[in-house]
């Protein structure tokens, strides 16, 4: 029984380390979206961004 518990523990370990490598990339790519639009909404409302925080 103990080995089986181990087993399930393992692959539960290994799935949410999937799914904390996932989120993360997610994030970033998330991050990079919206500095990319903000640039692109800056520049057509010729803005600077460098005021912008």
């Amino acid at each position: 029984m103990t080995e089986r518990t181990q087993m399930t523990l393992a692959l539960r370990d290994r799935l949410l380390e999937e799914a904390r490598k996932e989120l993360l990339d997610f994030e970033r790519r998330e991050n990079e979206f919206r500095k990319k639009d903000r640039e692109e909404r800056a520049a057509e409302l010729r803005l600077p961004l460098n005021n912008i925080h």
